[in-house]
């Protein structure tokens, strides 16, 4: 899905209110859900953490609903978002996708250095996302779920010519990749809504 896809999508969903639902359930088929400042499973249920205020899940957009992926936004997915990756396997996609699309996103594999996963989530932003300009700015070793991972700051322009900022802190435990992405507008967003990013790494933890 093209980032003004994306955005087209996203803009008619951030007109409904945080606990709007066509449906019953906290995940049912609600556009936003509330989510509360408690410990919460997210995700395939493998991890759980605690946001220092109120966020919201929303639909996946990007990702297609992969089960071990879920999505939250502070301000509304344009704005900003925080993606959790909750055990995806070696050898799996982060998103679906066709066999026969002409640019593919590579599958992660177990294997892979922070690097190679850095370039997988660059290759997720242009292949996917609609990012014109993709910028490394730092790769760095970081303590993440009580063992060795890593943490990836970039920042992006997409097709809407807005500029992006993001931060991952993601770790590779028994074979499966688990990560917290944020993702926020450069101009304000990104500062605003870092130290909740932050206090949410911090509290994150496997249940197995």
């Amino acid at each position: 899905m093209r980032r003004s896809t994306i955005i087209a999508l996203a803009a008619a969903a951030s007109l409904l209110p945080a606990c709007s639902s066509l449906g019953g359930g906290e995940y049912g088929y609600s556009d936003y859900a509330p989510v509360n400042v408690r410990r919460v499973s997210v995700g395939n249920g493998n991890m759980s953490v605690v946001p220092p205020r109120p966020w919201n899940r929303h639909r996946a957009m990007l990702f297609d609903d992969i089960p071990a992926v879920e999505d939250w936004t502070l301000n509304g997915a344009l704005l900003d978002g925080i993606t959790f990756i909750t055990g995806l396997k070696s050898g799996h996609f982060m998103v679906r996708q066709s066999h026969k699309a002409d640019q593919q996103v590579p599958k992660f594999r177990a294997d892979m250095p922070p690097p190679e996963i850095a370039a997988m989530i660059e290759s997720l932003y242009r292949v996917r996302g609609g990012a014109v300009d993709f910028r490394t700015l730092s790769i760095q070793p970081r303590q993440f779920l009580g063992t060795n991972g890593f943490q990836f700051d970039y920042e992006h322009l997409d097709d809407d010519e807005l500029w992006r900022k993001g931060r991952v802190v993601g770790a590779v435990i028994g074979d499966q990749l688990y990560l917290i992405m944020f993702d926020a507008a450069r101009s304000h967003y990104y500062a605003a809504a870092l130290p909740d990013f932050e206090a949410i790494v911090a509290s994150a933890r496997l249940q197995r």
